[in-house]
């Protein structure tokens, strides 16, 4: 049956529901459905879509249905199967629901209840007891992405600003992507992605959007069926996006540049590219020209593994359509070359002057517009620059001990935590699991689940999800500001991020005005003091939308950096962006759009490259604990070509041991013709429990910082694969 809530008409993506969810719901809240009434919220996950939702609010304690907000013009009705099914996961019984202090050893799961007077005293007096002993930046406030809300998820660094704990590098997500679209345009801003609906072509590159951003097909299919505007995908398998595409580009991983420069050098040699708006717009030069003149497409296929002929019949069709659209992604920037895939990419919608058109240019992220002020929040105001800070990629480094890792300066004692799980999602997993096993590693885990992190920790907080609680949200993926206020009151006794910055900055005797702020007063406070209007006025229909001018959308009044120039020549040393320093062998990086050969490549002892590509079901380690994920994903598998398994002696359904010098992983054999031979996929993240052997993939995957200025390449793994009987039965490497 197709669930109205994500499903719409002309976009035939598969994102159906069978019956039983409905019929799952129904029965969870029959008790509760007697006058049901909708309000509106915002999904809290790590996704760009931001979706505005609308949530069927039973109770007090309990909601319903959830669905897109249709009139939210970017959402447009329009959400994910996963968080259509929320009401099994914010009222799901594996809940924590109590503060949890450890009794048995690390790792153990041996805990007992305690009340919360004692739970944040314990923990105040272990983070002072550390700071007595070897300093403030011996403890280390950790967190992420597990909720997006800007007042729950950046508090934390009100409490390590205010008490000078050692920094964070936040390097796991979108550092080398970032810093690739700035390197071209000086500033993080691109088209309003709603403008597909005027594109006559778009082209989605390195992002598997039926997956994590259903929004983006919506709109793009939308066009399709209005205009019949071609979809262009391009990506390492032939995935869901894939298949929707009306020309689908399967490249090898870590080679997006050399078919983006392939690309380049058809428009040029054909004629097909905009001369005028380069001469206007851009830094394009004669040695740039003569750069592209030697990157032909053979020279490419050679490279990506796409056919020279698709590679110059899609850059004839590019240049024939101005109005190009391109949706530019995460995925294709894990890798070690990632900055300088991205800004190659960037590079081909800027060389057909595609900028100048409505409908036309390219989008990766918005974050960089909305320009909130996160003073209050953050504790911004009294940041001291002399403490050193520490990349959360590195985690299993940093808690090592590894001198380098650590800044040169001393240990991390204690550790706490919110709303992230990387004892499964950091990489070098072997690394994370021993240095979390310290005796003499004191860490605090504020969680909704007990994660493969809780289990591990000597405190566990229960945490609120997004509907107990009011939070503030901005739309990565889009243009809107938008408002999620608390709908139901939590269940037990879970208290929200705020509630525990605040208690903890009570007794460790940190002070900051935002301390006694509600979190009420400092969405308010963000939006005034930004000029983007007030608590009052985003209630009124739950969001505000940003949308800036079209000439600043598509940089007609000049791109971000000084000269106002794209540049085709980025120097990658001062890119402007937001860094914490050079990283990664950023003196090597090309000086024009290129194929960067620094990625893991394959060789004789590891003839496999390994992409841990994001499952449909999962949105990294969060709902993985839910029925209706679990039954969709089943369990860890490795899609690999028919010809490899066969040259392996392998067969459907074997268990496969994936090794490397960081670890193995075991994992059950599932053939696919749609990738390249030597390519494998590991849809994840699965718990490191689902796996025999209790080995997930992050196992596999390297920390080293990429260049240049940080950042994880979870999908440039080069591997091993053998046939494996029982993980028991497994030599490690």
């Amino acid at each position: 049956m197709i669930d109205t809530a994500i499903v719409f008409p002309g976009l035939m993506i598969n994102v159906f529901v069978d019956r039983s969810i409905r019929e799952d719901a129904r029965t969870m809240n029959a008790p509760f459905a007697t006058k049901p009434a909708f309000r509106p919220s915002v999904c809290p996950h790590d996704c760009p879509s931001a979706c505005s939702l609308e949530v069927e609010v039973l109770s007090d304690t309990r909601i319903g249905r959830v669905r897109g907000l249709k009139g939210q013009s970017y959402t447009d009705g329009v959400i994910c199967a996963k968080v259509a099914r929320y009401a099994e996961r914010i009222h799901h019984p594996d809940r924590l629901t109590e503060p949890l202090l450890r009794t048995g050893p690390k790792g153990s799961g041996q805990f007992r209840p305690i009340g919360w007077d004692e739970a944040l005293d314990r923990a105040a007096e272990a983070f002072l007891a550390a700071e007595r002993q070897q300093g403030s930046e011996a403890i280390w406030p950790y967190y992420y992405a597990g909720t997006m809300g800007l007042v729950m998820r950046d508090g934390i660094n009100r409490l390590r600003h205010a008490k000078k704990y050692s920094g964070f590098h936040d390097t796991i997500c979108t550092n080398m992507a970032w810093t690739g679209f700035v390197a071209g345009t000086g500033r993080l801003a691109g088209v309003d992605p709603r403008e597909m609906a005027e594109s006559e072509i778009i082209v989605i590159w390195g992002t598997n959007a039926v997956h994590t951003q259903v929004n983006v097909m919506h709109h793009a299919i939308k066009a399709r069926k209005a205009r019949g505007t071609p979809i262009v995908a391009v990506d390492v398998y032939r995935n869901e996006t894939m298949r929707q595409a009306d020309h689908a580009l399967l490249v090898r991983p870590g080679t997006d540049g050399a078919l983006a420069t392939g690309i380049l050098h058809v428009l040029l040699r054909e004629n097909l590219a905009d001369r005028d708006y380069m001469a206007r717009f851009t830094d394009f030069s004669p040695e740039f020209e003569a750069h592209l003149a030697l990157r032909t497409p053979e020279w490419a296929e050679a490279i990506c593994g796409v056919p020279a002929a698709e590679i110059e019949s899609i850059a004839r069709l590019l240049g024939q359509k101005r109005r190009a659209f391109f949706r530019l992604g995460y995925g294709f920037a894990r890798q070690r070359n990632g900055a300088v895939n991205m800004h190659a990419a960037l590079c081909i919608p800027t060389m057909l002057g595609a900028w100048q058109h409505r409908g036309g240019g390219a989008f990766h992220s918005n974050s960089g517009t909305f320009g909130l002020r996160k003073t209050m929040i953050e504790g911004l105001d009294v940041i001291d620059r002399s403490i050193r800070k520490l990349d959360q990629s590195r985690i299993g480094d940093i808690l090592l001990g590894e001198p380098h890792a650590l800044r040169h300066k001393g240990p991390v004692t204690a550790l706490f935590i919110q709303n992230t799980n990387p004892v499964s999602v950091a990489p070098e997993q072997e690394k994370v699991k021993k240095g979390f096993a310290r005796e003499d590693l004191f860490t605090v885990v504020h969680e909704q689940f007990k994660t493969e992190t809780a289990a591990m920790a000597d405190l566990v907080l229960p945490a609120t999800m997004f509907m107990e609680h009011d939070d503030l949200y901005q739309g990565g993926g889009h243009t809107h500001l938008m408002l999620g206020p608390k709908l139901i009151e939590p269940p037990g006794l879970c208290r929200s991020n705020h509630e525990v910055i605040v208690g903890l900055a009570r007794r460790l005797g940190a002070e900051h005005p935002g301390f006694d702020m509600s979190p009420r007063e400092h969405i308010d406070f963000a939006l005034v003091q930004a000029g983007k209007g007030s608590l009052e006025e985003i209630e009124k229909e739950g969001f505000i939308d940003t949308d800036p001018p079209f000439e600043r959308a598509h940089y007609l009044a000049g791109f971000g950096h000084r000269d106002g120039r794209f540049h085709f020549s980025p120097n990658w040393r001062k890119v402007p962006l937001a860094n914490d320093g050079l990283m990664g062998p950023w003196e090597t990086m090309p000086r024009f759009p290129d194929h960067w050969a620094v990625i893991e490549a394959a060789d004789d002892a590891h003839p496999f490259r390994l992409v841990t590509a994001p499952a449909r079901s999962f949105l990294n380690s969060s709902f993985n604990e839910t029925p209706g994920s679990i039954r969709r994903e089943g369990e860890p598998h490795l899609m690999i070509h028919p010809e490899d398994a066969q040259s392996l002696g392998v067969v459907e359904g074997d268990l496969l041991r994936v090794h490397n010098p960081r670890g193995e992983v075991i994992l059950k054999t599932t053939l696919f013709e749609g990738l390249r031979r030597g390519v494998v996929i590991a849809e994840s993240i699965f718990p490191n429990a689902a796996h025999k052997g209790g080995r997930g993939i992050n196992t596999l995957t390297g920390s080293d910082p990429a260049a240049p200025h940080g950042g994880a390449a979870f999908h440039d793994n080069r591997v091993a694969i053998a046939k494996a009987f029982s993980s028991e039965a497994c030599p490690r490497t």
